[in-house]
């Protein structure tokens, strides 16, 4: 079974139409990812109507304009289908907000995650140093993902120094992402998981499709190739390290029912968060 990390079901060019499609594919859990004050409540909404699915909340770095308000009033109040603060970080690429309240607003998620005891999902995009500046003027929270991670082993030392899982997505697949696939062969097996980030970044043979869940496999088994591993081992790894990071129950599928509280058997910390690296945001959607 498979774990799609970073998803974004409820954007209209997925929807929940994709979780079944996802299910037939062998992927049986989901974080649906939180952007905006918006998406945050759609993503909670998306969970808890689904089992095996889960939430972030949190505010994208093209949003920063609109502040952190917004997603710290949902996340005042607990709901067991939020794992994590997120997605949130610098994009230096766009720079939809200007980058001093991009540099505010993810100070401010840093520390609701280290608050409240949840993931953070962290986006960078041609931004790493004032990334891990921040990240560790704040100090970062106990379990923390380098979403869509699209830096090379350098980039991958200095997350995983900083105790950072690394979630590979389709771009491992691109013929371009010789430096992605090098950090990816490099990581520690029990320090990386997979993710789509759909509908953006259909893995290689799917380019120019929209993305959706059921496509990671196809992610996991590029990852699996670079590392000459079988697909099944990225496969459990992968899930176990998944379930670890946001603290998911115990079972095959299962996110908790509104208002169960989480098992408590998922409260075990990520194996490895402490271990060096021992290797050397969002690209474009027509990235190669």
């Amino acid at each position: 079974m498979w774990a799609d990390s970073h998803c974004h079901i409820s954007f209209q060019e997925v929807g929940v139409s994709a979780i079944e499609a996802a299910r037939a594919a062998g992927v049986t859990r989901m974080i649906t990812i939180g952007t905006t004050t918006e998406e945050s409540m759609a993503a909670i909404e998306v969970a808890r109507a689904h089992e095996g699915v889960w939430a972030t909340v949190g505010l994208h770095p093209h949003d920063a304009v609109d502040g952190v308000d917004g997603i710290a009033g949902i996340l005042s109040h607990p709901d067991p289908v939020v794992v994590g603060v997120g997605e949130c970080g610098l994009d230096y690429h766009y720079d939809h907000s200007p980058r001093q309240v991009q540099r505010e607003a993810f100070a401010a998620q840093i520390r609701l995650a280290r608050q409240l005891d949840l993931a953070l999902v962290v986006h960078t995009r041609e931004a790493w140093d004032d990334t891990f500046d921040i990240l560790l003027a704040e100090g970062p929270p106990e379990r923390w993902v380098l979403h869509c991670f699209s830096g090379g082993p350098p980039e991958a030392r200095r997350g995983l120094d900083l105790g950072a899982v690394l979630s590979f997505s389709g771009i491992v697949t691109f013929k371009s992402a010789a430096d992605v696939r090098a950090a990816a062969e490099a990581c520690p097996l029990d320090r990386l998981i997979v993710e789509t980030d759909s509908p953006f970044l259909a893995p290689v043979p799917y380019r120019g499709r929209t993305n959706t869940p059921a496509l990671v496999p196809v992610v996991g088994a590029a990852v699996a190739a670079v590392k000459g591993l079988a697909p099944e081992v990225v496969e459990e790894a992968t899930w176990v390290t998944t379930a670890a990071v946001f603290r998911l129950p115990d079972g095959p599928e299962g996110s908790p029912a509104a208002g169960d509280p989480p098992d408590e058997a998922a409260d075990r910390p990520v194996e490895g968060a402490d271990r060096p690296f021992e290797g050397a945001d969002r690209p474009d959607e027509g990235a190669e």
